[in-house]
């Protein structure tokens, strides 16, 4: 009597569709529940770098404002042909790549002033109403300001 001592002919053909099918599914659960959180997480990075965008820019305002007979510029751009000269290059928006952060002045004698981002959702603004800054459009947008502190994200 002879051993056959190998592969059958079964199990040499390789998975079955079922297996398959088994296995995408269980891959495409995976992905649909890592997705999210990478998103999240990519959320969190803008944010933080929209945050020290701004604090750059206000610093760079205060310095302005402190070399130029304490007067703020009346758009960002003068921030680049500033003397001395703080900043080389204005960022971009974290949130929106093709922009440059908002800038606006206003209060008692223009006085205040508030730069800001539009945020995660793309969409917010701000503005200096009554010596205090608003959000205009929602409150999604991420600023700093000398009129107010920005409390969330």
């Amino acid at each position: 009597m002879k051993k056959f001592f190998g592969p059958t002919l079964r199990q040499a053909q390789g998975f079955t569709l079922i297996e398959l099918l088994i296995v995408v599914a269980v891959i495409s659960i995976l992905i649909s529940i890592a997705l999210p959180r990478f998103k999240g997480m990519q959320d969190e990075g803008n944010i933080a770098k929209a945050k020290g965008d701004l604090r750059t820019l206000q610093t760079a305002l205060e310095s302005y404002y402190i070399h130029n007979s304490n007067a703020y510029p009346a758009a960002l751009s003068a921030l680049t042909s500033a003397t001395p000269n703080v900043v080389l290059v204005l960022p971009t928006d974290s949130f929106n790549n093709a922009a440059s952060y908002g800038c606006v002045r206003g209060g008692t004698n223009n006085k205040f002033y508030v730069v800001y981002s539009v945020g995660p959702v793309g969409t917010g603004s701000a503005t200096i109403t009554s010596d205090a800054v608003v959000e205009t459009v929602g409150s999604s947008c991420i600023y700093v300001s000398n009129a107010s502190q920005d409390t969330t994200p």
